[in-house]
This record gives C-alpha cells, sequence and structure tokens, in this order.
C-alpha cells in the first residue's frame, strides 16, 4: 500500500540512529534489516514468524554479508506479543496466491473467505520483547499487521528503560481503533507520536481517519483512501523537540 510520504521507516532510523541494538519486529524479507544492520555500531534482533518469509530473511542476510548472517545480527523466528507461549500466524490466500504481507497474529480473515480468498494458519512461538532484557535498544520497527498494541505492551519495561525511537504501521483496516490505542498507550509512556505527509510532520491529532485511514480489511478488495497514512514515529519526549528538528532539516 503506498502512501504520500516522503520519508521511509529506514531513512528515518538512519537518520535518528545511535549505536545500539535495533530491532525489526515483522521483518519479512530484510527489507529493513538488512539496511540496519550496515548502520555503525548497530546490533539488529529481527523477528519474522512466517516460516517462508523467514527463510527468504535469512537467506537475504546472508547474501548481503559474504554467505553468513553476521555475528551482530540475531534472526528469531517468532512472534512477539504481550505474553509467552505459541500463538496463531493466519495468512490469507488470494486467488491461489500467499498474501504474506497480511500474516495476522490479532485476526484471522475468517469472515472474508469465499470462492477467491482462503486462509492457511500457523502455529508459531510467541515471546515478549522484555524477556529478550535488551540494555541499549535505541531503535524498534513494528509492522505486525494488527499487532502492534499487545507488541508494545510487551515491550513496556524495554521503552522505559532504553527509550528507543519508533517506526510503526497501524491500520483500522487490521484492528479498528488501532490508531487510537496505540498512540494513547506510548503517550502514557512518554512519546509523542507524529506523522509525516508530503514533507510536514503533524501529531496524532491531525489524524483525520475517515479521509486518510480509509481501505478495506478484505484481502480481495483493492480500495484505500488517498492519501492513505499507516506509517507513524514515536519520539521520547524528553528528546522529540530536537530530533523532529534533526528530521526536518534533513527534508
Amino acid at each position: 500500500m503506498q502512501g504520500h510520504a516522503t520519508l521511509d521507516e529506514t531513512t528515518f532510523h538512519t537518520l535518528l540512529h545511535r549505536p545500539g541494538t535495533l530491532v525489526d519486529v515483522g521483518a519479512h524479507d530484510g527489507l529493513i534489516t538488512v539496511p540496519l544492520a550496515r548502520l555503525p555500531g548497530s546490533r539488529v534482533l529481527a523477528f519474522e514468524p512466517l516460516p517462508p518469509a523467514f527463510a527468504r530473511l535469512e537467506a537475504a542476510l546472508r547474501d548481503a554479508f559474504g554467505g553468513a548472517v553476521p555475528h551482530h545480527v540475531g534472526l528469531h523466528a517468532t512472534a512477539l506479543g504481550d505474553q509467552v507461549g505459541e500463538i496463531t500466524l493466519a495468512m490469507p490466500v488470494l486467488d491461489g496466491v500467499a498474501q504474506e504481507q497480511w500474516a495476522s497474529t490479532a485476526k484471522d480473515y475468517a469472515a472474508h473467505v469465499s470462492a477467491r480468498v482462503g486462509v492457511e494458519r500457523f502455529a508459531v512461538p510467541l515471546t515478549r520483547l522484555d524477556d529478550h532484557a535488551i540494555t541499549d535498544l535505541t531503535g524498534l520497527k513494528v509492522d505486525a499487521e494488527g499487532a502492534e498494541y499487545e507488541i508494545l505492551r510487551g515491550a513496556r519495561e524495554t521503552l522505559l528503560r532504553c527509550r528507543p525511537v519508533l517506526t510503526l504501521e497501524v491500520e483500522e483496516r487490521h484492528r479498528e481503533g488501532s490508531t487510537w490505542a496505540v498512540p494513547a498507550y506510548l503517550d502514557a509512556l512518554g512519546y509523542d507520536v507524529l506523522f509525516e505527509l508530503r514533507g510536514d510532520w503533524f501529531p496524532m491529532a491531525a489524524l483525520d481517519r475517515p479521509t486518510m485511514q480509509r481501505a478495506s480489511p478484505d484481502p480481495s478488495v483493492f480500495e484505500a483512501s488517498d492519501p492513505y497514512v499507516f506509517v507513524f514515529y514515536a519520539l521520547p519526549r524528553e528528546d522529540s523537540a530536537a530530533m523532529l528538528a534533526r528530521l526536518k532539516a534533513a527534508a
């Protein structure tokens, strides 16, 4: 899904990079993991629970770093949430083609099953980010098709301790109310949540959901509002003004 932002998540994390640990949740096939791993002084933890995507993620890291996953990158074939155990990952299949980018632990797509849409399910391990005991988290990217709130709940102590910057893909079509609940949770942890549109930065209060977040939850229906704003940026409030000034200066 294409929006109208002029900034992407990789550029955001590059501009605000500090040496330390970067976490990629929903790493898929490594589009963001690989450039994060190339940042100086970085250690990267990538989480991808979908088995075929994880295989490509691992291959991408090997290809990018001379045939082996580098020592400073940890790959985890697990989902993140606010509990530990096992969870179902549901992936819609449209006209026989797996829609991997829609794979979710937050919904099962049963309401959309039709002659065109089927669902493939995977039982995957579930863990909390807090259980990884990271002491130097500087950046967190979350792309989890509706599971963002649970992921952040399971990272609460890490967020309070480390104060990383965050990028989050949050969509009402994947979970109704998520564009309210996720920013509210981060606000309570002392984060300013913003979005960028055509080079300008806006607070969450400026998000007009009927015109900026309208899209079908049905994987067989391709329609969306224009603009479609779904990438959000969270800055620790104590550093927000300075960080935002850096982002604007680089535009």
